[in-house]
């Protein structure tokens, strides 16, 4: 099940500051950062069995595809996808657990987002499961 974790913002005279107080990032062992180049650029499909991860925009936004994969080796390409928009401005911490597949698009230029996960970078070649950005075949239908 996806999990939205909210956060929030201060500010005063000195400025501005986000937060998400109550992510748990004791599972954490990496964290990196995502910038399409342009915003007709699809990033995915990508899934891991094992690796969870957590998405945090630090800027613009960025649609989320989600699927839940039914079958690693033969993953039917019709199963439901289930589509997010992410906005800085939510200062929402996204959790993605084990099984699922993403993919991304940036939808302002300079969209930042930043990714956690919960294995070292060392396991991702056992942990890896790549489609074409059109495999699931209801991408954007919703």
């Amino acid at each position: 099940m996806i999990d939205i974790i909210q956060g929030g913002m201060a500010s005063d005279h000195r400025g501005a500051i986000r937060f998400v107080n109550t992510f748990d990032m004791t599972q954490v062992k990496r964290f990196y950062i995502i910038q399409n180049k342009d915003t007709e650029l699809v990033r995915g499909w990508r899934a891991h069995r094992m690796e969870q991860r957590w998405f945090y925009l630090l800027s613009g936004s960025f649609v989320l595809d989600l699927v839940k994969i039914d079958d690693w080796e033969h993953a039917s390409p019709d199963l439901t996808i289930e589509r997010r928009i992410l906005k800085a401005d939510d200062r929402q911490v996204i959790h993605v657990p084990v099984g699922y597949g993403t993919a991304f698009q940036a939808i302002e230029e300079g969209s930042e987002l930043l990714v956690f996960a919960d294995y070292g970078i060392d396991n991702a070649p056992n942990d890896d499961y790549t489609w074409p950005s059109d495999y699931f075949v209801n991408r954007g239908a919703k």
